[in-house]
């Protein structure tokens, strides 16, 4: 039986987490993640959770103590934003490199400067190449839903790897929805109890974590490093699947909306896929073959699955919630590029930029991408390949 309730991105989150019931959690407040811990430490100081809650002085700390932690054979969960994930960096890598399958769970907000506390995917995307695994939501149900399923994937036998549950910044995790929450035993019995193989407090096993390796085992222990990350796209899905039959509620790797005979499409992630979804239905009904794929799973990259899905489309726009500066696309752009082209598929392709800082995100914001997609078609010229939306020249 599933619980009916009316709740927060944040307290969504938050109350997986206490089903969850982790040994420790490190942290340290930051706009707009903040709630989550401040929820989470009243289930601790109710009783609710057996978890051991750190408070730590920074990000940079709440990380170390997360390494420190799951290093020790506990299982460790963390939530941050923005300029706290930036100070994290450092340790970041290192729970990587060491297959530490700790979860954070991460607030999308933009990186300074200016100063600015809303949404955007600046903070996410500049970590996307630290060696976690990175899951990102449209909706309150789905944080809540991609937190029950992250332990599963993150701790499994052929991944050991840490696991970022990524929402968008006061657009979710502020805002209230109905949400249907599963039942706490079902829950404790789908994450199951954390079983590490090798810890620091395991009797009679010397264990090392994060030596010095020396230049002949560096290049051995980043390609086992990236075979667990490539293994996690297929655990992802057997996870998947088998929460589906405890919630019913479907997942993938991505979902595509109205793609069955598009001619015109659009790659969208987080929050504005909703919005993206009522532009299509509006372009539909106007006789506009539209559809739309929103990336669920970030890290790895699912370049063959997602060239597949966008085999048959003629024009593309591939919307990216973050600036690069590289001049020429977004990290979205440059990852759907490349599996096109390794696919040997070229449809005419726009990337834009949209979102920064909040910028709100409309039907005829996105519809307009769409009418540019119609003009390459009618002129044969493409033009500008990357552009901004809704920005003032």
């Amino acid at each position: 039986m599933s619980i009916k309730e009316r709740l927060s991105g944040n307290e969504a989150v938050a109350n997986a987490m206490r089903q969850i019931n982790p040994d420790v959690m490190p942290a340290y407040p930051i706009t707009p993640s903040t709630e989550i811990p401040q929820y989470f430490t009243s289930f601790v100081s109710n009783g609710k959770v057996d978890t051991v809650f750190i408070p730590v002085e920074s990000e940079h700390s709440a990380m170390s103590a997360c390494v420190g932690s799951e290093a020790a054979g506990a299982r460790t969960i963390t939530a941050t934003s923005s300029c706290g994930l930036a100070l994290m960096w450092e340790i970041l890598t290192v729970a990587a490199s060491d297959r530490l399958p700790i979860c954070l769970a991460l607030v999308n907000r933009t990186l300074s400067g200016p100063i600015n506390i809303n949404c955007d995917h600046s903070d996410a995307m500049a970590a996307r190449n630290t060696g976690w695994i990175q899951i990102f939501a449209e909706n309150n149900q789905e944080a809540y839903d991609n937190m029950v399923q992250a332990y599963r994937i993150a701790e499994h036998k052929d991944v050991r790897l840490p696991i970022m549950i990524c929402q968008d910044g006061f657009i979710t995790s502020h805002a209230v929805e109905n949400i249907e929450l599963l039942e706490d035993d079902i829950v404790k019995t789908f994450v199951g109890e954390y079983e590490p193989e090798h810890y620091l407090l395991k009797d009679n096993e010397p264990f090392a974590v994060g030596p010095y390796a020396v230049t002949n085992y560096v290049m051995e222990a980043k390609r086992a490093q990236m075979q667990g990350l490539r293994n996690a796209k297929q655990v992802t899905l057997d996870v998947a699947k088998e929460f589906e039959q405890i919630s019913g509620r479907s997942y993938g790797l991505f979902e595509e909306y109205r793609m069955e005979d598009a001619d015109y499409a659009m790659v969208i992630i987080g929050s504005a896929a909703g919005t993206g979804k009522d532009t299509i239905d509006m372009l539909r009904k106007q006789g506009v073959r539209a559809g739309l794929l929103k990336i669920r799973l970030f890290r790895p990259f699912p370049a063959e699955e997602i060239a597949e899905a966008l085999k048959n489309v003629k024009y593309l726009a591939i919307m990216d919630r973050t600036e690069d500066y590289n001049g020429h696309c977004g990290p979205l752009g440059a990852e759907i590029k490349s599996a096109l082209y390794n696919a040997d598929l070229h449809p005419a392709t726009l990337n834009y930029c949209y979102g920064i800082g909040g910028r709100d995100v409309t039907v005829e914001s996105l519809a307009s991408v769409f009418e540019d997609l119609k003009t390459v078609e009618e002129t044969g010229k493409l033009g500008e390949t990357y552009r901004y939306l809704s920005v003032r020249e």
